[in-house]
């Protein structure tokens, strides 16, 4: 039997997609010879890229290891990553000198050229950017997958009006660029993400329907049980286990979102607030991210922590001072601790959505094993507003393509030479990005 990579389960109004399983291999991917019912060339083993931004810089002191190669030990912020430490190239001395001005406005040409490299037009009402390099991957590897790229965040905003000394909001609220003046925007609901990903409503159903199942609350999952069990006995062994998984976790997260969904709202001060905590916010947009690749829908996925010059409270964490506040310490003391704990915090969410990829297993690794998953800011310390020695992480193998577990520093390389070494790792022939990359970034593979 062939089932096809694109098949879904089907019910009375739903549909959910399935992940990648072996009977999905072409058979000459799995025995090495001509399949006569399939001619053409089969696709790609999944390899997967995954941003994830951080606004406001890092305090840099806590975070960059203090020597170089597989012997270096994981500093104050980096701590919450020690499970992965094998998982990780913590990448010093990359600048990305398209963002570099002599003029206030740093956040938003940070923001703005983070994925492009490219510098953008000091205007509010006119934009110019280029491609970023999550686009120009998608464009490339895109068909193989039913969404090309997801655009996920944690705060909102529209992309209208100036939001730093005269740049307009667009540079400052997304990070993903489908050419010089169309940033893609990116989805903050949860709920929107997890119907746009797996719900797959029938157009045809009546008010009566639809009706239904919002007062009963089915689940997804019900409407195609029967579907499932006819499946599963046609799989072999390890591709029922690896169903069986995969539906238990959408099941799961479906009833997560569906509780954040139904908590109380809370309204700090005169202007009212998401319902969803930072932290479960975060972590429902790793969990979504996860369940994305587990079925392919995309192997491109961009995520904004916060939009550039952040100013949200962490009070979860104790701070009642404003994040971008902070970040112009001005060498106090004070304000860098806090700083190291909000820093320390985030990447905690980045060993999350890790710890989730690793437990993916796939014919020929973990999701984790193939993907490359970048973790940045815009600018490096947030007092200096430097876009020179970056803070940089690569989590993860590639499938192969980068030998992790070490602390690698450059003297001033452009980061779009590592952005032409993702794209190469996911499966796009580029030789050039941005304004200055020539070429892959060596050293990435040992």
């Amino acid at each position: 039997m062939k089932l096809d990579r694109r098949t879904v389960l089907r019910g009375v109004g739903a549909s959910v997609a399935l992940p990648f399983l072996e009977i999905m291999r072409p058979k000459r991917a799995r025995a090495q010879e001509a399949d006569p019912e399939d001619p053409k060339e089969p696709p790609p083993p999944p390899r997967r890229m995954v941003v994830f931004y951080v606004p406001n810089g890092i305090h840099m002191p806590d975070w960059t290891p203090a020597v170089t190669g597989p012997d270096y030990v994981l500093p104050p912020i980096l701590e919450p990553l020690a499970p992965f430490k094998d998982q990780l190239l913590v990448l010093s001395g990359l600048n990305n000198l398209a963002a570099k001005a002599n003029f206030a406005g740093d956040h938003a040409r940070g923001t703005g050229s983070f994925l492009t490299c490219m510098p953008v037009l000091k205007s509010e009402a006119n934009i110019q950017n280029g491609v970023s390099v999550d686009q120009q991957l998608a464009k490339a590897i895109g068909d193989w997958t039913t969404f090309p790229s997801l655009e996920l965040g944690a705060e909102g905003g529209g992309s209208t009006g100036g939001c730093d000394s005269g740049y307009s909001c667009a540079y400052t609220r997304n990070i993903a660029w489908a050419d010089a003046q169309t940033p893609v925007p990116k989805e903050v609901n949860p709920q929107e993400v997890f119907d746009r990903l797996f719900k797959g409503y029938d157009q045809t159903l009546t008010v009566a329907q639809v009706e239904r199942r919002r007062l009963l609350r089915l689940s997804v999952l019900d409407f195609v049980e029967e579907d499932a069990k006819a499946l599963k006995l046609v799989l072999g062994k390890a591709d029922r286990q690896k169903l069986t998984q995969y539906l238990d976790a959408v099941r799961e997260l479906e009833k997560r979102i569906e509780k954040e969904a139904e908590a109380p709202q809370c309204y700090p001060g005169q202007k009212p607030a998401p319902a969803l905590d930072v932290e479960t916010h975060v972590r429902l947009m790793a969990d979504l991210t996860a369940l994305a690749f587990q079925c392919d829908l995309t192997r491109v996925v961009t995520f904004m922590l916060g939009n550039a010059g952040s100013n949200r409270v962490f009070s979860n964490l104790g701070i009642n001072d404003a994040h971008h506040y902070l970040s112009h310490h001005a060498g106090d003391v004070s304000k860098q601790a806090k700083l190291s704990v909000i820093d320390t915090w985030e990447t905690a969410q980045l060993a999350y959505l890790l710890d989730k990829l690793a437990a993916i297993e796939e014919p020929d690794g973990t999701v984790l094993d193939n993907s490359l998953v970048y973790f940045s800011s815009e600018i490096a310390d947030g007092n200096s507003h430097a876009h020179v020695n970056l803070p940089v992480l690569l989590a993860g193998g590639g499938g192969g393509a980068v030998t992790p577990g070490r602390h690698l520093k450059y003297d001033g390389a452009p980061m779009a030479d590592l952005f032409i070494s993702m794209m190469n790792a996911c499966g796009a022939e580029e030789t050039a990005f941005g304004q200055d990359g020539t070429g892959p970034l060596p050293d990435l593979k040992i």
